[in-house]
């Protein structure tokens, strides 16, 4: 069985604390490799070695740190199969869905090639008489990211890559379970060019969590992940003085107006809600369809559509649109939370519960579900499910069915289906949440754009990718300066009297 390592310094480095978890084959449940839990001395190793190479690469032009990134970008576009490939098989997403979780990552990149120009500073000429002042953006020096399982190559890449084109060092702390594709791009950066200590990573559990924390020399903190653990982060970095960024749950909601395109909304729910099976903090959860005669409809149009989605390993290729989900664990939870909503009275519309597939029994496959009359009250509608599962909520107007996903804790993501201009602008103009779609059902931003919810779904003054980034991974330093040539007497300089 494979043993995975950390990379440290630039070098693969067996664990040593003597503890590990299991890495799973989701199609088939069976363990396919083990990685390392670091324990705190090997945190402390891995940010030593980053805080020695820091200060050489901060020195370093952003131009020349913006053709590392140009070069990393022609190796991630020469590895994609294999990295998909990797991905998959750990994750057991499918292929495309691999690619695209590289290619989101790969665009950051590609935005970071601009450091030269985004890291640029402001001037005021003569802002008093004979001063100049200017800005200037630094490096924090060790900076950390705690990335999820369920992108484990875009979310690293959304930290990793402004950190260090901003001049930083960078620890990243991936998921342990599926963390063979960040090994893989730290191979690429250094292949690429990247100083050997740069870019640590460091396998582990709430011990690693725990040393990145409370290490003095770690300036910043970057989480994804679930609401609680980031609430938990967010608390304990900021107590330590720590700049910190974290991104926890979603529960997002779909609006569909009566005027809605309803074949175009509908196909959009299934690739919004049962996608990557469900594991992703943009996918649509709940659809709000406004009045009955909407909802019927809405619910005609989805049966037929999710009963012909293809549940499969990755290994089928085009063949599948959504794998298994990562753990028996996180499966165990999908049908829980499914079992409670029809306990608390929702109609079960399409049930997934007894999907089985031959020859990968023992897979973590979770067939796809469908509930209607969904009432707020329910677990299926309060607590993110984080699987194929989609919720239908009725509305009796537009202003009840707003008020849905304004009144929920979570704010990431929203989007509403409608041909009425009008009613689309108050949606963007009112709705309390990070990131809107209009007839888009995953309002993902580009690279370019940053990333970040509301209320319960962020904490922390700046978003991810983006301006945000290369503000949140630098500080900014203002110079007031004056250079006097001489005393002034009556008009002139007097050169004599500063001999």
């Amino acid at each position: 069985m494979q043993e995975l390592t950390h990379y440290i310094n630039g070098e693969h480095v067996k664990g040593t604390s003597g503890r590990f978890a299991d890495v799973f084959n989701p199609a088939t449940g069976e363990v396919q490799a083990k990685v390392p839990l670091a324990s705190k001395d090997e945190m402390d190793t891995a940010v030593a070695c980053a805080a020695a190479a820091q200060p050489a690469w901060a020195a370093v032009n952003p131009q020349r740190r913006a053709r590392v990134m140009m070069k990393f970008v022609d190796l991630l576009n020469r590895d994609m199969d294999k990295l998909a490939e990797a991905l998959s098989r750990e994750h057991g997403k499918t292929l495309p869905d691999a690619k695209g979780d590289v290619q989101r990552g790969l665009e950051v990149v590609e935005y970071c090639i601009g450091a030269p120009q985004l890291l640029k500073g402001e001037f005021t000429d003569s802002a008093g008489p004979g001063i100049d002042m200017y800005s200037m953006r630094q490096a924090l020096g060790v900076t950390a990211g705690i990335t999820p399982f369920n992108f484990p190559a875009m979310i690293p890449m959304w930290m990793f890559a402004p950190a260090i084109v901003c001049g930083n060092a960078f620890i990243l702390k991936p998921s342990e379970r599926d963390p063979s594709v960040p090994l893989m791009l730290a191979e690429l950066l250094e292949e690429a060019g990247l100083p050997k200590g740069i870019l640590q990573v460091v396998n582990g559990d709430k011990e690693a969590v725990d040393a990145i924390l409370y290490d003095p020399i770690i300036q910043s903190v970057g989480f994804v992940g679930s609401t609680p653990i980031a609430e938990y982060i967010y608390g304990t970095g900021c107590a330590q003085g720590k700049r910190v960024q974290c991104f926890g749950g979603a529960k997002n909601h779909m609006i569909i107006m009566p005027d809605a395109d309803l074949d175009q909304a509908a196909d959009a729910l299934i690739g919004a809600g049962y996608g990557a099976a469900g594991e992703r903090c943009m996918a649509i959860s709940v659809a709000v369809p406004v009045g009955d005669e909407t909802a019927d409809r809405l619910i005609e149009k989805l049966v037929p559509r999710i009963e012909k989605l293809k549940v499969g390993p990755y290994t089928a290729g085009n063949e599948v649109d959504y794998g298994p989900v990562v753990t028996s664990a996180a499966k165990a939870n999908i049908l829980r939370l499914v079992q409670s909503g029809v306990d608390q009275g929702a109609k079960l519309v399409v049930d997934g519960r007894n999907f089985n597939l031959q020859g990968y029994e023992d897979g973590f496959f979770v067939g796809p579900h469908l509930f209607d009359h969904v009432t707020t009250d329910m677990d299926i509608y309060t607590q993110e499910i984080f699987g194929p599962v989609l919720s239908t909520v009725r509305a009796k107007t537009y202003e009840e069915a707003l008020g849905y996903a304004m009144d929920h804790e979570y704010g990431n993501g929203t989007a509403i289906y409608t041909r009425d201009g009008d009613t689309a602008r108050d949606f963007a103009n009112r709705i309390n949440i990070g990131m809107i779609g209009i007839n888009v059902p995953i309002p993902v931003p580009l690279a370019y754009h940053t990333f970040g919810g509301w209320k319960k779904s962020a904490f922390g003054d700046l978003n991810q990718h983006g301006p945000d980034a290369f503000k949140f991974y630098t500080r900014t330093k203002t110079i007031t300066s004056r250079w006097p040539s001489g005393i002034r007497e009556g008009g002139e300089f007097n050169f004599k009297a500063m001999d």
